[in-house]
This record gives C-alpha cells, sequence and structure tokens, in this order.
C-alpha cells in the first residue's frame, strides 16, 4: 500500500490555498478586458490590478498614499525579478557591484554575467554560521560601489542576514541595497519602509499562491533601467501585459499566508522545530545546520551523517515524502550545497545534507508521521552502506 505523501519542499514552490484558487477563479469568471485599454472593460481590470498591486505593497510594508510612493513591478517571477534589480539598479559599467557567497542562482549568475560587462563583482564571504561579515563588508564599500545585493533568508539553511545593519552602511556610501526575500515573503513580518533596503524581490509561488509572477519592491525615487523593450506597461520598466487574475492570486496568498503565520506564535517555526526536535531523538548524531542563529522559521538543512544525501531524497520519495538537496533551479545537479561549502562544512556535512521546508498546508499530526519514516529510511540506509564497505575494502585489496 502506497504511503501517504507528505510535502516538506515548500521552499522549492508551495501548493496553492484554496483562498487563493477561488479569488483567482472569481476573477477570471468576469471576463475583464486588457488593463491597458481605454474601454470600461479595461478600465474595470485596471481598477482590478492596481487595486492588487496597492494591497500586496501595503502587506509589505511599503508606502503607498503618499505623493512619490514606493511601487511594485509585477514580474513573471523571482528569477526575471532578481535580472531586473541587479541589471536595472547597477546602470552601466564600470563599477562595483557586492554580492554575498550564499546568493541564488539568480543572483549569482546575473553577478558573472555583469563581471563579463566590465564590473567589478566582489563575493562577500560567510562565517560558519552562514552569516556574512559586517566589517569586511564595509572595507568593501568606496565610491565606486554601484549596487549590493544581499538575500534576507538563505533557500538552504533559512539563515537571516542582518539586513538592517547592511543598509545603513550602505546609505553612509549612498549605494542602492537589493534584497531577495523570497523565502521570507508571507513567513514573517516585512517593513519595507523601515528596513532600508532600496529593492526587494518576492514571489507569489513560494506562500501559496500562482506561480508566474513575482515582483520587485522599489522604494520612492530608486532609478530603475528596464531590460525589456516594448509597452508602457509599469512606467515601461517592465513592458508586457499584466494578468490581473494572477495579481489577484498574490495578493489573496499573502494576505492569506501572513494571516497564517503572523497572528500570533508562527506555526511554522513550531511545526519545524518540533520535527527537528523529533528527528533529533530518533536519530541523535544528525547535525542541523546553522540551528543556533536567526533563521527562517520554515527551512531546516540536516546532515544524516553517514546517508548519500542523494540516495536519501530517492529513498524519502519511495516512501512518500519530499525533501529536497538544495535549490529547485539547480535539481538534477550533482553538485554539494554552495552555501554550506560557503561556510566551510567538510565533505562528511556536504554528502549527506538535506533540506526540508514546512508549509502553511502542513500539519503536525504528518511530521511526526514523516520524522519516523524519515528515521527508518535513514537507519536502513546506513546499514546498507555499513554492510558495503567491508565488501568494497576487500575489493580494493584484491
Amino acid at each position: 500500500m502506497l504511503e501517504t505523501a507528505i510535502y516538506l519542499d515548500n521552499n522549492a514552490t508551495t501548493p496553492i490555498a484554496s483562498e487563493v484558487l477561488e479569488a483567482m477563479a472569481q476573477c477570471a469568471r468576469c471576463q475583464h478586458g486588457n488593463p491597458a485599454s481605454q474601454h470600461q472593460p479595461g478600465r474595470e481590470a485596471r481598477t482590478i490590478l492596481e487595486a492588487a498591486r496597492d494591497q500586496v505593497a501595503r502587506l509589505l510594508g511599503a508606502t503607498v498614499d503618499s505623493r512619490e510612493p514606493d511601487r511594485l513591478i509585477f514580474t513573471s517571477g523571482a528569477t526575471e525579478a532578481n535580472n531586473l534589480a541587479l541589471c536595472g539598479l547597477a546602470g552601466p559599467p564600470p563599477g562595483r557591484v557586492i554580492l554575498s557567497a550564499i546568493e541564488h542562482p539568480s543572483i549569482w549568475r546575473v553577478g558573472e554575467f555583469l563581471a563579463q560587462q566590465g564590473f567589478d563583482v566582489q563575493t562577500l564571504p560567510v562565517d560558519c554560521h552562514g552569516l556574512v561579515c559586517l566589517e569586511q563588508f564595509e572595507s568593501l564599500l568606496n565610491e565606486q560601489t554601484r549596487l549590493v545585493s544581499i538575500m534576507y533568508a538563505n533557500h538552504e539553511t533559512g539563515v537571516l542576514q542582518p539586513i538592517t545593519e547592511i543598509a545603513a552602511l550602505c546609505k553612509r556610501f549612498n549605494v542602492p541595497l537589493h534584497t531577495d526575500a523570497v523565502q521570507v515573503a508571507g513567513k514573517m513580518a516585512i517593513d519595507f519602509t523601515s528596513m532600508g533596503v532600496d529593492a526587494l524581490t518576492l514571489s507569489s509561488h513560494k506562500f501559496h499562491g500562482p506561480a508566474g509572477i513575482g515582483g520587485l519592491l522599489l522604494r520612492s525615487g530608486t532609478p530603475l533601467q528596464p531590460m525589456l523593450r516594448g509597452g508602457h506597461q509599469q512606467g515601461a520598466l517592465r513592458p508586457g501585459t499584466e494578468s490581473i487574475e494572477l495579481a489577484v492570486g498574490m495578493h489573496a496568498a499573502l494576505d492569506f499566508s501572513i494571516q497564517k503565520n503572523l497572528s500570533g506564535t508562527n506555526p511554522l517555526m513550531v511545526m519545524r522545530d518540533g520535527l527537528e526536535e523529533k528527528l533529533c531523538a530518533l536519530l541523535p548524531d544528525v547535525v542541523i545546520h546553522c540551528r543556533g542563529v536567526g533563521r527562517a522559521p520554515h527551512t531546516s538543512q540536516i546532515s544524516f551523517l553517514g546517508a548519500d544525501r542523494q540516495a536519501v531524497v530517492m529513498a524519502l520519495d519511495q516512501a512518500g515524502i519530499a525533501v529536497a538537496t538544495g535549490t529547485a533551479c539547480e535539481s538534477g545537479a550533482s553538485e554539494p550545497s554552495r552555501t554550506l561549502l560557503a561556510m566551510g562544512c567538510g565533505p562528511a556535512y556536504l554528502d549527506t545534507a538535506v533540506r526540508l521546508s514546512v508549509g502553511s498546508l502542513n500539519t503536525a499530526q504528518e511530521l511526526g508521521v514523516a520524522a519516523r519514516r524519515i528515521a527508518a529510511k535513514i537507519t536502513h540506509l546506513r546499514e546498507v552502506n555499513n554492510r558495503r564497505q567491508p565488501i568494497e575494502a576487500a575489493r580494493r585489496g584484491a
């Protein structure tokens, strides 16, 4: 009999909440016009689109009611938003761009592109806890620095960076700061106004909304060069017809997630911590990375020593549990975690690291079941490995 499926890969994507599906369906049933059209169906679509835009920005703590409001640019997702932020804020070369060593591929690969264009791209290292060094960061800032991009929460370990302190240092040098907040939006409170950043990325499908829409939130007055050429939509900064259904879905999802997670004790943290405690009780030698520092409430990266990470993912998949070895954007890659490498972890930890991430549609009961299944599979894999080692040693000596 097949095991009941338990989804613990919410950092890769989250199931759409039923409330979000209903909001999108209701919007789609109205058959609105193109929001750029001048006729009544178009004006109605524009009203709905802009209401969703304003509400998402408000939920993120942006200023939307002033004469010079902050701007939310809808994109196709976080990858486009990150590309737009880096290429659009850095300006023409030369100049310095500073990125952390643990950024998502949609950041560090853009950094490689900027370096090819003539930018001096500096990589800010992290310590053994996955935190950037503020003193070293300050030493990299100078009058040639055009842009800094430091993620808010790491997509593998969940470690939270000191964004407010980083923003204060950037302001001293009048350098714009972008943060990839994809793993924070909807899971923790974000106050864009007080954070001090100039640009922030989010993605709807990471907080139980539809895939295909993300956003780049820009502080008022922040100059941005477009990547795409086309119509006048979104101030020509991101041309193309906007989807009002996706925008409505994004707003509904962010509202759903904030109400779920930020109304009191964060249930994501309760579930994540409970899962970690159960695993530690069943498997006392597991290593939970960065457990002693601030982390996003839903993310846990664990090294199951003695069990190959790829074998763990496959074994758990057979047991009906979805987990990951790292970012979904590099799924299928055999390389070890870039984040753990940057933290200085050795092969014993790199080769056995698996990411578990809970979501608002998980339950404490199913996480208890997951812990027992995981422990059973890890124990079995270790037993198999222990039996193989004498055989392989004998073969090498033959």
